[in-house]
């Protein structure tokens, strides 16, 4: 059997780091098993449902290193779903109701009042012909529920019946299907829900384990009595914690928060957000991982915690140093030549400054530093302009090496008296603009004797 998975986001906006979890727990658990991963978009509401969304979706996921086995679109496959829905018919568990939203929702208040819970009590059940042609003749029609399988033989009256699976990140689970009330499975207006897709789908494409927020974790006792009701065995389940802001707010598609694109458009690493999205709230310690076959090692499903995984944004920068600072030439050439760093110094420049960058884009700054001198002219007093005045005048003669700086400093040390703080922060600011920065004696060589002295106060 191969392992089989999927992400299934509705194209109903971009996807942000917390969509983006569950899309790498099932990536790296294909990976890991040397399986398959489906992209498949869930584009049933077409109202809502965007080509461009999609599009965005499977351009993350590229950008992010996922790239889907195969690539599915609900849309496409209603046809299916229709025959879905002649079988369950068939079957006698998909049934016809016709009761309005306010109606449904008196019934909801008039069962808390009796301290029943608000679950759908199953009237339409005991609709008469003469009842239905009565409302198909008011032009209401009808949404059809899955008649969940908790009673004996009357499904007025139901009983506990539990559903019980082992679940990849929390363990042994139950859900009582006697608390649920009897799903919608198609609207009034024909089109579907969630949920019938889905468990088609699962059962149509081989998938062998669905990975996903602990948000699913009550409807799942539904789909799992839904796959029995089509003649199929469930699939493994596995819900994992779902990721909040700081302050505990949950993210949204629509709200554009912590998007992936707006994330990458602020200079985040693709590997910040894989290292972070997979390994917070787990019981491995949140650090930046440098690929996702390295990801894949540190990734088990079972270490995840129960409880919500709050974070803050800032994590993702930390995380976006580190990845840099550490980052190869050969791994950033190209990426180094869309800003223009292209000469025979790139590498001996990204060696210099790549311990100084919060994103990649900064080192466009260090290099126009580098070529133009400071980015803003700076100001000094008398004093310490004196003291520039004379310090390059000491500037070695070409050609220069790797210590110019050292002898450049040695010397001014010797003429002027000056050490530590006063004599290399002058120096500092006036070669780059800035009271800190990457190491000048790699820089120095860099920019050259000439370059140097064209920034002489």
């Amino acid at each position: 059997m191969t392992i089989t998975v999927r992400f299934a986001p509705s194209p109903t906006g971009r996807i942000h780091i917390g969509n983006t979890r569950t899309a790498l727990f099932n990536w790296l658990f294909a990976q890991k098993h040397n399986g398959r991963f489906i992209q498949r978009f869930d584009d049933t509401d077409v109202e809502r449902s965007r080509k461009e969304y999609a599009d965005s979706i499977l351009y993350d996921l590229h950008w992010l290193g996922i790239f889907p086995d195969s690539i599915e679109y609900q849309a496409k496959r209603f046809d299916v779903y229709d025959q879905a829905v002649e079988k369950l018919k068939a079957a006698g568990v998909l049934y016809p109701c016709y009761e309005t939203p306010e109606e449904l929702d008196l019934r909801r208040k008039i069962r808390r009042t009796r301290g029943l819970p608000p679950v759908y009590g199953r009237e339409a059940l005991a609709l008469t012909q003469d009842e239905i042609a009565q409302f198909e003749a008011d032009g209401r029609r009808p949404h059809w529920r899955f008649l969940l399988p908790n009673f004996a033989s009357d499904p007025a009256e139901t009983q506990r019946t539990e559903v019980h699976w082992n679940d990849l990140v929390r363990g042994e689970e139950t859900v009582d299907l006697a608390s649920l009330s009897d799903p919608v499975l198609v609207r009034e207006d024909g089109t579907y829900l969630y949920t019938l897709p889905s468990v088609v789908d699962d059962i149509d494409m081989g998938v062998t384990h669905v990975i996903r927020g602990d948000d699913h974790v009550t409807n799942t006792g539904v789909q799992i009595a839904l796959f029995r009701a089509l003649g199929a065995e469930p699939p493994v389940f596995g819900h994992h914690n779902l990721l909040t802001t700081s302050s505990g707010e949950g993210l949204s598609k629509r709200s554009g928060a912590l998007s992936i694109e707006s994330l990458r458009e602020a200079g985040v690493e693709p590997m910040a957000i894989a290292s972070l999205a997979v390994l917070i709230g787990t019981s491995e310690n949140v650090q930046a991982i440098d690929s996702l076959a390295e990801l894949a090692t540190h990734f088990n499903p079972a270490s995840t915690s129960k409880s919500a995984a709050k974070f803050d944004p800032d994590e993702l920068f930390a995380l976006n140093r580190a990845l840099l600072h550490r980052m190869p030439f050969e791994e950033v050439r190209d990426r180094l030549v869309l800003f223009g760093i292209s000469d025979e110094r790139a590498e001996a420049f990204w060696s210099a400054v790549r311990d100084n960058l919060d994103k990649l884009a900064d080192a466009r700054d260090w290099w126009r530093i580098v070529n133009e001198g400071p980015l803003e002219a700076p100001q000094f007093d008398a004093e310490t302009l004196e003291f520039l005045q004379a310090a390059f005048a000491l500037l070695p003669e070409e050609p220069w090496g790797d210590t110019v700086w050292k002898q450049w400093t040695g010397a001014v040390r010797k003429e002027t008296g000056r050490k530590g703080k006063d004599l290399f922060a002058p120096l500092r600011l006036a070669l780059t603009g800035r009271s800190s920065g990457p190491e000048l004696a790699e820089l120095l060589p860099l920019i050259g004797r000439e370059g140097t002295l064209a920034r002489r106060p």
